[in-house]
């Protein structure tokens, strides 16, 4: 009998949901959604079971209720808690959000305690942090998923406004997962070619990179002012899923990811988003960039915001 991965997804709304049928469609493993109110995980998964005949994978889903079921995890990606609604702010979400990670992080000390732990929940940051407090795990085995999120919104824009394909388009976003995050221009190239020579040679002006910047600042609001609704759940899941592979599948994949510090980049016990290799033993190297002033004073400013919110948990 195949021996497969057990992925634990907690919260079965628009995110859980969205990973439980990228998780089995990609083959990662079996998957536990799980979901505080009754018939929502359970319906989400027989949903998706349904199509498998269709789309020919054939892993286990299971729909539950009750945290004993997520027992032996390998993997546990969060996303339980409030969305934000129009008008609303990350950083709104905070105390609500805070005793629910709680909550979560001592059922998953009590049956997954060797899990690698993603969390998607927002105030980002600050749930990161929350979870590892009350998990017990090591910082090595909890992150945040927001800087692969960040990056890909980044990407997306630049590609769109140079009209070339978006597989062409390198970058990354560092900092807090907020209005304060830190898209790296300086480390920006598309096709191999610096973002900043682009800039130099006319390609794309000074103003419209500005205005990528702020927009992907904004990315998430954007959608929530779109949705009315509800909150992004396409791109954050892609996201998820991108960390969950690269230590499932050892693939040491360098991410953005709200990893914690412990002096790297002048930072000591805060999470927050920078660089990392993503392998079988969860984060195994933080990678320290040099950034300029400019750059460094953004990525501070970040800092010093991720860590007065983190005070507020």
């Amino acid at each position: 009998m195949i021996q497969r991965k057990r992925i634990s997804l907690i919260g079965a709304g628009n995110i859980g949901g969205t990973l439980a049928h990228m998780i089995a469609l990609k083959g990662l493993g079996d998957i536990i959604l799980f979901d505080i109110n009754k018939g929502a995980a359970h319906g989400k998964a027989l949903d998706i079971l349904e199509s498998s005949p269709i789309d020919r994978f054939s892993i286990n889903i299971i729909g539950t209720n009750d945290y004993k079921d997520i027992q032996g995890s390998d993997a546990v990606i969060i996303t339980a808690g409030m969305a934000r609604k129009p008008g609303m702010s990350r950083d709104d979400l905070l105390k609500t959000n805070a005793l629910v990670m709680q909550n979560v992080a001592e059922n998953i000390k009590q049956y997954s305690s060797d899990a690698f732990v993603i969390v998607v929940t927002n105030p980002l940051d600050a749930m990161v942090s929350v979870v590892h407090k009350y998990s017990g795990l090591p910082t090595n085995k909890v992150v945040g998923m927001a800087g692969v999120l960040d990056s890909a919104r980044f990407r997306y824009f630049l590609a769109n406004a140079l009209d070339v394909s978006v597989e062409d388009v390198h970058a990354f976003v560092l900092g807090g997962h907020g209005d304060t995050m830190v898209p790296l221009v300086h480390y920006t190239s598309i096709a191999g070619i610096p973002l900043t020579h682009m800039i130099n040679t006319g390609l794309i002006t000074q103003k419209t990179v500005d205005e990528i910047i702020k927009r992907t600042r904004n990315g998430g609001k954007e959608i929530v002012d779109l949705l009315q609704s509800g909150s992004a759940y396409y791109s954050p899941a892609s996201s998820a899923v991108c960390m969950l592979e690269s230590y499932l599948c050892n693939k040491r994949r360098i991410l953005p990811c709200a990893a914690y510090l412990d002096g790297e980049y002048g930072v000591k016990g805060l999470f927050i988003g920078v660089p990392a290799i993503i392998g079988k033993n969860g984060i195994e190297k933080i990678l320290e960039i040099k950034m300029n002033n400019d750059e460094q004073q953004m990525f501070n400013q970040s800092v010093d915001a991720v860590l007065k919110l983190t005070q507020k948990t």
